[in-house]
């Protein structure tokens, strides 16, 4: 029995139950929320026990399973399988399609149903090779893109390189392409690029053919040694420099182990074992001096640690350490015994003397480092004596290796007063020069009587405004002015 479209609109407006609709489908999760609701409203009205006694009805009302119900859903479905197929007919060109014009959508490709109402299962439709067409292309892979792994000439995967793109190494697998790579890296004065080409020669090539066209090519060899040293990769390092005949490179690289090792006496006892490697006269002989120095640094400790914890020395309570002498330097070991072994005979080992005759310590180097042990513990007097020098006629005089403008700067970082910074800068010779450091130091005398000698009363009367009123430089001043006896330049 044929329907017309008219009776299908009644059919389903006069329905009992209210229907999904598959046309609105921006309202579908709505409409199956209430479709879900009316069914549980259902279930609730039915007890488990009873289930037999429900009787199944269509959306109609009739009972399913009746005649009338077969009779009128198998008209239904033979109309609108005659005014509507299943999909449109496609044709193999990519027409340009829109969801108003395809007959699919979303929700009725996964429910096997199109718009046009045809049921139809999802394996079916995905097997329909018309539906195939508007599959999504995927991407090809990387290795495809020429832009990674084009046919690029050494030369230009160099200049890739610099650019900061991705070039891949592996495609110069004879070892002319690599070393032409390697040129090219090097021709273009590139850090960068040379480490990388060297870190790929060193995965793929054999040590021994590797060290051999490095040792023709010095830059390389340079960077090489460098990215070695910094990746302390000290195996191959030293391999390398015993391929190219490096000896005292190998014993320097032998030698700077001595920092890893933290125990004094092991550590000494290791510097020792270097002392007969093949190093060259200079450094054989800091070699030397580092076991010599530190040799004696572990007895002054010893000593200095026993003192300190007796309180045998009154220097110690006064000046507690800051830290051991342990691996110091040669000037700190110095100033350090210049601290606290100042009046040591020179036959101990903590004597400044001594340790100056040992190492060989030049004067001015001494001089310094004694002067500003002394200024750090204000001790003024071993200070002076410093200066203090005799000639052949028993007449004393101050003198210095090192320039007194020096001497005031040592001086004054250790916060010496005016009065003993005044008496060293008084001895600078150059009058400007000793005039702009008593200014710096507020040294007022020192330039009161370099005016005075210059004999430059104007300067003396400007620079009597800057000192405080009423204090004793103004009225020096004023008696130096009002001297009649002094021949002022102007």
């Amino acid at each position: 029995m044929m329907k017309s479209k008219a009776d299908e609109e009644d059919y389903w407006n006069s329905s009992k139950f209210k229907a999904f609709t598959f046309d609105d489908e921006d309202d579908e999760f709505s409409r199956l929320k209430e479709s879900r609701q009316a069914v549980n409203s259902i279930r609730q009205l039915v007890d488990d026990d009873d289930e037999d006694e429900v009787e199944k009805v269509s959306w109609s009302g009739e009972p399913v399973g009746s005649i009338s119900w077969s009779v009128k859903e198998t008209a239904a479905s033979n109309q609108r399988t005659e005014k509507e197929p299943a999909f449109p007919k496609i044709s193999t060109e990519r027409p340009s399609l829109n969801k108003s014009q395809s007959g699919l959508s979303l929700s009725a490709l996964f429910k096997g149903k199109s718009k046009g109402g045809n049921l139809q299962s999802f394996t079916d439709t995905l097997g329909d090779p018309s539906v195939r067409l508007f599959a999504p292309e995927l991407r090809k892979p990387k290795s495809e893109y020429k832009d990674f792994v084009g046919d690029w000439s050494p030369e230009e995967t160099v200049q890739r390189l610099q650019q900061g793109k991705a070039v891949s190494l592996e495609k110069f697998r004879s070892l002319q392409d690599k070393l032409l790579l390697l040129d090219f890296a090097v021709a273009a004065h590139d850090g960068n690029v040379i480490t990388a080409v060297l870190i790929y020669l060193k995965r793929s090539l054999c040590k021994e053919v590797l060290f051999r066209e490095l040792e023709s090519r010095q830059t390389a060899l340079r960077h090489f040694i460098h990215y070695l040293t910094e990746t302390r990769d000290q195996r191959l390092l030293l391999e390398l420099l015993r391929t190219l005949g490096r000896t005292e490179d190998v014993a320097l690289f032998q030698y700077k182990e001595y920092k890893s090792i933290k125990d004094e006496n092991k550590r000494r006892d290791f510097v020792k074992s270097c002392l007969s490697l093949p190093f060259s006269l200079e450094d054989s002989a800091h070699v030397q001096d580092h076991y010599t120095l530190l040799e004696r640094q572990i007895i002054i400790e010893a000593a200095d640690q026993r003192a300190e914890r007796d309180g045998k020395m009154e220097i110690f309570r006064k000046f507690p350490r800051k830290a051991p002498i342990l691996y110091m330097p040669l000037i700190t070991t110095l100033y350090y015994c210049c601290l606290y072994h100042y009046n040591e005979s020179e036959g101990t080992y903590s004597s400044p003397l001594n340790i100056r005759q040992t190492f060989k310590i030049s004067e001015k180097q001494y001089f310094a480092t004694m002067l500003a042990a002394r200024a750090k513990l204000k001790a003024w007097d071993n200070v002076e004596a410093l200066f203090t020098s005799k000639n052949w006629l028993g007449m004393t005089k101050k003198r210095s290796p090192l320039s007194f403008q020096r001497v005031v700067d040592i001086l004054q970082k250790n916060s010496a007063p005016t009065q003993v910074l005044q008496e060293y800068v008084g001895l600078v010779d150059d009058a400007e020069l000793r005039i702009s450091l008593a200014q710096k130091h507020k040294c007022h005398d020192i330039v009161i009587n370099t005016y005075r000698d210059m004999k430059d009363r104007q300067l003396l009367v400007e620079y009597r405004k800057k000192v405080e009123h009423g204090s004793a430089e103004e009225i020096k001043i004023d008696m130096l002015l009002s001297n009649s006896q002094i021949r002022w330049k102007n």
